[in-house]
Formats: structure tokens, sequence, C-alpha cells
């Protein structure tokens, strides 16, 4: 006999009326609460109130509704950004992050993604693209038209790091001999395609960049005067087989919107854009703290990469700096009769290399900074080096009379004089090899953050302990 079917239990009723809520970044950082706000939009699609949504999107920021899309059901994540028209999709899901960009496009069909595609920016569209497994790659490619294939496999070509892999090629250029209204029919054209209006780019026949006009410029220009004679010729421009670095450094030094980005040949194939520089800036500076920490690289963020990614990028820095302390080790056993006849001298042992590897590590990171800003070269070592042993003498004779007072109390004058002018010497030392190593490193073209961490510090500890027992064995009786 059949069970009778108990019928459905209603959706719960939202709690929170939508219209009464606005994401700002206060809620967008909070977890709990966007989980709340993701919570209460799933509710309000399941029950079809699709009006409420599209009222709740309207006074939303897109990068804000992104962060919401990411905290909810990929399939709920889905419906909702349908209630978006096709730009607002198309900007929303070049927020996202690469992982929630593929788990939802594996959701919608290859013409719904080629649709949504084709109203992406240049840039957003390739580095979804490169997101891409090979299979997935090919079977999205024939749902574009001609020209966006072909853009999107040129913009993939380029390699990780350079400024080709960074530029969109989505830019507004005008002919050098059109008039300035003439020009800003022109833009008006063109202003739906591409990234920016305000800086447009000057181009001959075979597309080589013969300067760039602002649209500032345009609109206070004569109605004769031509795009030549209001353009700047010879702008700044970057190579696009250079490092994606220098591209976020011209932006930076120049104040710039937009880089032109230019081939072997002069011709123009992209721009960088003042936001995309941000990014660059930004994984630049999250690379050089991982190697100041000797941390090797892995894909995404901490909180979304494997444990096994997380484990390969630590673990082989650590077993290189174990054998590389063997050697304190070693240091201590070349002196294991003066530690027996004097054995006050290990309560200061941690706390001397500890300062040497401290003063090391501070010397360090401000040159590895230094160097990435482009503040010091290479040249500049010498005067450094002067510089910094001035300061680690004043450094080290601060502490070593702060560590003295220790000393009397804790072990007598002969082992505090051994102890003072240990810590001298040592944070001296400490402070020469951070402020050297960044530069030697750079002459062999490795990367110098490495040299702002355990790396230093290590040398530093090995150094520190040859010092001290080497001081304490000839001031000292066995």
């Amino acid at each position: 006999m059949t069970e009778p079917h108990e019928p459905d239990a209603p959706e719960a009723a939202p709690e929170i009326p939508l219209h009464e809520i606005r994401l700002d970044h206060t809620t967008v950082e909070d977890e709990d609460e966007l989980d709340i706000v993701a919570q209460e939009l799933a509710l309000y699609l399941r029950r079809g109130e699709f009006g409420s949504v599209k009222g709740f999107f309207v006074v939303q920021e897109i990068a804000d509704i992104a962060s919401l899309f990411e905290h909810m059901e990929p399939e709920d994540a889905l419906l909702a950004m349908r209630q978006l028209d096709r730009e607002d999709q198309a900007e929303v899901f070049g927020y996202l992050k690469p992982s929630a960009q593929v788990v939802m496009a594996e959701k919608m069909s290859r013409e719904e993604l080629a649709r949504l595609m084709a109203a992406m920016s240049h840039d957003d569209r390739v580095d979804f693209y490169k997101a891409l497994d090979p299979k997935a790659q090919e079977a999205l490619l024939p749902g574009l038209a001609k020209a966006e294939r072909e853009d999107l496999r040129r913009l993939a070509s380029y390699e990780e790091g350079t400024v080709g892999a960074i530029m969109t090629s989505d830019y507004a250029t005008l002919p050098p001999t059109l008039t300035a209204p003439q020009a800003l029919d022109a833009l008006r054209r063109q202003a739906s395609d591409v990234e920016t209006v305000y800086t447009a780019y000057v181009v001959d026949p075979r597309h080589r960049l013969l300067g760039v006009v602002s649209l500032r410029d345009i609109l206070l220009a004569r109605s004769r005067q031509t795009v030549r004679e209001t353009m700047e010729a010879d702008p700044v421009v970057a190579q696009v087989d250079a490092g994606q670095e220098e591209a976020a450094a011209l932006i930076a030094r120049y104040d710039l919107l937009a880089l032109p980005v230019v081939d072997g040949d002069g011709r123009m194939v992209g721009i960088v854009t003042a936001d995309d520089a941000m990014d660059v800036a930004e994984e630049e500076a999250t690379e050089d703290i991982y190697k100041s920490s000797n941390v090797g690289e892995f894909e995404g963020s901490v909180k979304d990469a494997s444990l096994f990614s997380l484990y390969r990028a630590r673990i082989v820095w650590l077993v290189l700096l174990v054998f590389g302390n063997i050697f304190s080790g070693a240091g201590i056993s070349l002196f294991e009769d003066t530690i027996a006849g004097n054995l006050a001298l290990l309560f200061f042992l941690p706390l001397l290399i500890g300062s040497g590897g401290n003063a090391g590590a501070q010397s360090a990171t401000l040159m590895v900074r230094a160097l990435a800003t482009g503040d010091v070269r290479a040249s500049d070592w010498g005067g450094l080096v002067g510089r910094e042993l001035a300061i680690g003498l004043a450094l080290g004779l601060t502490m070593s009379v702060a560590v003295s007072a220790v000393g009397l109390v804790r072990a007598g004058v002969d082992v505090t004089m051994v102890v003072a002018l240990a810590m001298t010497l040592i944070v001296v030392v400490g402070a020469l090899i951070g402020v050297s190593l960044p530069f030697v490193l750079s002459r062999f073209d490795l990367d110098p953050a490495t040299a702002s961490g355990p790396l230093v510090t290590s040398i530093a500890d090995v150094t520190g302990v040859l010092i001290y027992f080497g001081i304490a064995r000839a001031l000292l009786p066995d």
C-alpha cells in the first residue's frame, strides 16, 4: 500500500525586504552578513519574485553584486545574474574569481556563454578564457564571431607576466586628419565598444602610433583644428613583450589613465589601463611579501588554495633552511670548551643571534623595497653600505647598553663585556648582510625579495654564533 505523499513545505518567506538592503564596503567585507543577504536573495529567486531582485540590483554596485554571487550556490547565482541586462552580466562576470567563473560557465549553454563573452571587455574575456581547460576553450571558440575569436587567440598568446598578457584591445583610435568636430563624432561612435574615451590614440593607415589626444583637448580645440595639431606626439609607450611591472611603473610615474602598447614595428596593439596597473602592483607586492618569507608560488588565494599547493609552496625553503641552520650547530660545537667553562653564555645566545637576524631583516626589507621602486640602483651599493655601517653601529651600541644591565645581574662583569661587544658587532654585521644580500641576488638575476626573510636571518644566525663565541674564547678563560 502506497503511503500518502505529504506536500512539500512552502518556501519560507524572506525575512529582510530586498529594497531595504544596500550593499557597501562594510557588508561585503563581513562574510557572515554577506551570507545572510545571499540567502535572502536566493529565497526571492526561488519564489519567482524577479521584479524585486531586479530592483535590488539597480541600487547596488557591480563589484558588490559579484561578491554576493560568490556567496550563493552556482545555480542561484546564475539565475540571479540572468536578471541583469547583458552588459551588466558581462561586467559582474568579469569581477568574479576565475574559479567561480568556471563553475558558472559549466552551467550555461554554449550559446549563452558565447553571448556573455561577446559582451565582456577584451581583457576580462581573455582572463576567463585562460582559466578554462583546453577542451572547454576549444568548445567555446566556435560560438564566437570571427573577429572576437581572432582577438581572443591573439591576446591569449602573450606570455604570462608580460605587458601583452594584461593589455586590452578595446581602445579608441583617430586618424590625424580629422577636425575636432569630426573627432568627437568618431569617438561617439566608438564609445560603447572601448575601455575609455578620455584618451584616444592617433594612428596612421598602418596602425603605427603617432600620438595621443585627450577628450578634453578635443573639446577645447577650435573647429578647424585637426587631431594632428592637437595631439601629443611621441607619447609614453610600453613594448608588448616587456615585463608587466614596467607598464605599472610607467602609469604610476606619469599619472596616466591608460598606457599605449606597441610592437617592435611601432604598431599599436593595445592599452594597459590604470586599474589593470593597480592589479599588477598588488600582484607584485603580494609576490614580494611571499618571497620575503621564502614562500613559493601557488595558484589562487590562500583561502581557496589546496592543502598540497600550500605545502609545496613552503616545504622547499623550510628544508633548505633546516640544513642551513646546521651550520649554527656546527659553529657552537667549535667552542664546546669555552661554553663548558662559562655556561652563562648560553643564556644570552638566543638574544644575540635574534638581534642580528632582526637587524639584517630590517636592512634587507628596506633595500628590497628600494630596489623594487627604483629608489636605489646597483651603483648605489657602496654608499649604502657606508650609511648602514654607521646606522648599524649606532643601533648595536644602543642595544649593547640595554643588554648590559641584564648581563651584570645575570652573569657578572666579564660575561657582560663579551655580550655587549658581541651585540654591537653582531648587529653591525647583520645590518651589512641585510643591505648587501639583495644587491648580490640582483647581480645574479635572482629576485632580491628572497633576501628579506628567513634567508638573511639564517645567515645572520650563523655569523652571530661565530662572532659571539669567538669573542668569548678570546676574552674569557676556558
